[in-house]
């Protein structure tokens, strides 16, 4: 049965994602009991047996699983690289990019904790299947890709001069991590346009949480950002209510953009502090539907709440977004958001190397299902590419009257308040 609790890293971005934005705590890990340095065919095996255990979709893809290990188990390997390559070319029949292995080194930089410190540009990456390269999910704020004016959706069609065209997200991983201090060339597509960044690695410190109170007409509003859901991310958050509900805020918006996701558990706890009651996730592998989390009465608010979401808005930001939109708990403001919510187990093999399988997807509660969908905005606004790169460029700008998004959702949770307020208008006449 999946636990889809601390154990595990929401999002099939979110551990594509790791090992570029060097944070991949939560890791579900089991160890093989066998080691493999003597035997690379029984690796090649191994591997094959996990993902015919586990997999999420048991069709395999229209795929002749049981004829891949066949053909697989019927050649010779010399060495280990030998069956390294054959795994990733076994693997690469489900065309599915976030099904993936890593060699021993690979799989060692990808189990880097959540510590809130990361060393790098400060992009998440994913496959982008359409163009057959490599998709900015977000930039991180105080970053150096963010501070380069990287956006979200960007495609990275080079690395320091080489064609990223069908290049692996492993192998794109080490091309753009490298030591603090050092540069690398990013060549970005925006649109028709090809743009060179050059960008100078260095550690990141990520702070989960920031929030403020802004002035209105009708009262102070609590402005929350969450830029990851990370293991701290919960309790930031708590804090952050707890301080505006003792200065009697008249509403929040809560503003998930460009927010890749992180930890399931940080998303349901934190959709817990929002929803008095009702679903918020469901997690379903190919047997069926094996979890379904629910709120547990313990609401710090029930005052409106607008979200702020866009295409950056990944994972754990869409199973937030869509439980409090399905819940009627909230409004949604923004453009549509990423579309990925895959569940990936991670085990560790004997001799050190790794593997990442699909094993569940995740559905909001009313059954929509976050990978092939995404969550749509009840209010959509769009920001220009100009428009975006002033916010990131001015990041003090974002969530105050520069940031045309935030001013919407102002606009919406004015709405919301005051229809609020003849509600309880009517009630108490009556």
């Amino acid at each position: 049965m999946v636990n889809p609790k601390r154990g595990l890293v929401l999002g099939a971005t979110a551990l594509v994602l790791t090992t570029v934005a060097v944070t991949g705590a939560g890791l579900h890990l089991s160890q093989s009991q066998a080691f493999f340095s003597e035997s690379p065919k029984e690796l090649v095996d191994e591997v094959w047996q996990i993902v015919n255990r586990q997999y999420v979709d048991g069709t395999f893809n229209q795929v002749d699983w049981r004829g891949i290990r066949n053909e697989y188990l019927n050649k010779n390997y010399g060495n280990q690289q030998e069956a390294y390559d054959a795994i990733r070319e076994m693997l690469g029949k489900l065309e599915d990019p976030y099904t993936r292995f890593m060699n021993p080194d690979e799989f060692k930089s990808m189990q880097i904790d959540t510590s809130g410190e990361l060393t790098g540009v400060g992009i998440q990456i994913a496959k982008d299947e359409e163009s057959d390269r490599l998709i900015v999910i977000a930039p991180i704020e105080d970053s150096p890709a963010y501070a380069a004016g990287v956006l979200a959706r960007d495609l990275i069609v080079k690395i320091d001069g080489t064609d990223t065209k069908g290049m692996d997200v492993n192998d794109a991983v080490n091309k753009i991590r490298g030591e603090e201090g050092t540069k690398v060339t990013l060549t970005i597509k925006r649109g028709t346009r090809e743009i060179d960044y050059p960008i100078t690695r260095k550690r990141i410190e990520i702070h989960p949480v920031r929030a403020r109170a802004e002035k209105t007409d009708l009262g102070e509003v609590g402005y929350i950002r969450l830029n990851q859901f990370s293991a701290n991310a919960a309790a930031e958050m708590r804090s952050a209510i707890e301080k505006f509900e003792q200065e009697n805020v008249v509403g929040y918006v809560l503003d998930l953009r460009s927010n890749p996701g992180g930890l399931l558990y940080a998303s349901v706890e934190i959709a817990r502090m929002w929803l008095k009651e009702g679903a918020i996730v469901s997690t379903v592998n190919r047997e069926g539907e094996v979890d379904r989390e629910q709120a547990t009465s313990r609401a710090l608010t029930d005052k409106p709440l607008v979200i702020l979401v866009d295409g950056g808005s990944a994972s754990a930001s869409e199973i937030l977004s869509g439980a409090l939109q399905d819940n009627k708990r909230a409004v949604l403001v923004g453009t549509q958001t990423f579309g990925k919510g895959l569940v990936q187990s991670v085990r560790r093999l004997g001799d050190g190397s790794g593997l990442a399988v699909t094993i569940a997807k995740y559905l909001t509660p009313s059954g929509r299902d976050i990978n092939k969908e995404g969550i749509p905005p009840d209010v959509v606004f769009e920001l220009s590419d100009e428009q975006r790169k002033a916010l990131q460029l001015d990041r003090d700008g974002i969530g105050t009257g520069k940031d045309p998004q935030f001013v919407k959702a102002l606009e919406v949770l004015n709405q919301q308040v005051l229809l609020r307020r003849g509600v309880q208008a009517g009630n108490s006449s009556r």
